[in-house]
């Protein structure tokens, strides 16, 4: 069996070589925060042409004082309502930058909604300290003894903030999370005095942490596989391989996928008689190849799985003492949309699905839940099982403008 740590990289938010690699991706222009020497025709082309972008900071307590960009339509007058963004996981920049030059998810969405007459604001999470995103050395502040509960208190710490603002209405302040961050957002609408913040008029959620993180990292680890065989090798739908079947769907698949499958499923032309327990000449996804990729990627071991980092154990162990959106979720009465693309291999659709019945059947009738075809996980169009970073796709910035113009 060859390796299997490319598959255990998955995490709720961007990739773990991702979120913890410093440095990894480059933010454009057009995710860089303005000067007072940017110009009009600057502005325009970056999307902030009509938008005040103030600086400010805001302490997290424990020793640490975060960036952070509060902006404002410049014409504004008044206390304007506020879109907090809340982000996945990892240590992210205030635009959640994306690898690989591939922009970031959080500003088109903070321009479009100043463009619907609203406030923002954006932070580094702890630990960062600029764009692209560039951490600290500290590892106190990288990484604390329970890190989703502090991710939770600085978020609330956040959101404290804005209240002081004189730019915003404390009473119309919504939250926006993408992955973890809809977890977190949850946790605050939830109960919102235990972390001392006004009731948010409104929760978005992208990319919905709608199962306990066990079951989610379970099947970005171990279950995804079971599925992609499903989906892009067994042609005829009986939940078994042939050799034909096998060498077929390794056909097109980047060369590090193949040579797994491939050693899970072929023995040159035959299939792996290691897999085929029961010899005849077929492989039972679920039984026979699942058996062998159970045992290969260890998830019976969880949380200890090889290749998972030692803080990313933690941080899952923390985060599971804590409800999921499903839980949590139901227990706020204000409007909530909820959006998950229906390639999302990470936080699946499924579990969003989910979600929005329970906060259905609490009673809440100010919800709504989008399900996006051809979208992954980072709301962009892009293959199911070997996804590409990408900002969100217009739909989505279009849904969340609309949405956020009908709560205003």
């Amino acid at each position: 069996m060859t390796k299997t740590k490319d598959y255990r990289k998955l995490t709720i938010g961007l990739t773990v070589a991702a979120i913890l690699a410093a440095g990894v991706g480059v933010a454009n222009a057009d995710v860089t925060p303005s000067t007072a020497a940017t110009t009009t025709s600057a502005a325009q082309r970056s999307g902030w042409a009509g938008v005040t972008r103030e600086p400010v900071r805001i302490d997290f307590g424990r020793g640490w004082v975060t960036d952070a960009e509060l902006t404002y339509p410049s014409a504004a007058r008044g206390r304007l309502p506020l879109v907090v963004f809340l982000h996945g996981s990892g240590r992210n920049d205030m635009n959640q930058t994306l690898p690989d030059g591939k922009g970031s998810t959080f500003v088109p969405l903070a321009q479009a909604a100043s463009r619907e007459g609203f406030a923002t604001l954006r932070f580094n999470k702890r630990g960062v300290t600029g764009i692209g995103p560039v951490e600290s050395t500290d590892p106190a502040q990288l990484t604390p003894e329970r890190p989703y509960e502090q991710i939770q208190l600085d978020a609330a710490s956040v959101v404290r903030f804005a209240t002081r603002s004189a730019k915003v209405d404390p009473s119309k302040i919504f939250l926006l999370g993408h992955s973890e961050g809809t977890n977190v957002a949850a946790n605050l609408a939830a109960d919102p005095k235990r972390f001392g913040i006004p009731k948010p008029a409104g929760v978005v959620e992208m990319g919905v942490v709608g199962k306990p993180i066990k079951d989610l990292l379970t099947f970005q680890i171990y279950g995804r596989l079971l599925v992609q065989m499903h989906d892009e090798f067994d042609v005829d739908g009986d939940g078994e391989l042939t050799a034909t079947e096998a060498t077929d769907g390794l056909v097109g698949q980047p060369k590090p996928v193949a040579d797994q499958f491939r050693g899970v499923l072929l023995d040159g032309r035959k299939v792996r008689p290691a897999t085929d327990r029961n010899h005849d000449g077929r492989i039972a996804i679920d039984a026979e190849a699942g058996a062998v990729l159970r045992e290969a990627t260890h998830i019976d071991d969880y949380p200890n799985v090889p290749g998972l980092d030692e803080y990313v154990v933690r941080y899952a162990t923390d985060l599971g003492r804590f409800p999921t959106v499903t839980q949590a979720l139901p227990k706020f009465t204000g409007p909530t949309l909820l959006l998950n693309g229906e390639n999302d291999v990470q936080t699946p659709a499924r579990a969003a699905i989910a979600a929005d019945a329970a906060v259905a059947a609490a009673g809440n009738r100010d919800h709504k839940l989008v399900i996006y075809p051809g979208m992954a996980h980072t709301m962009n169009i892009t293959p199911k099982f070997t996804p590409e970073f990408g900002q969100p796709d217009r739909q989505v910035v279009d849904e969340i403008r609309g949405w956020l113009r009908a709560h205003r």
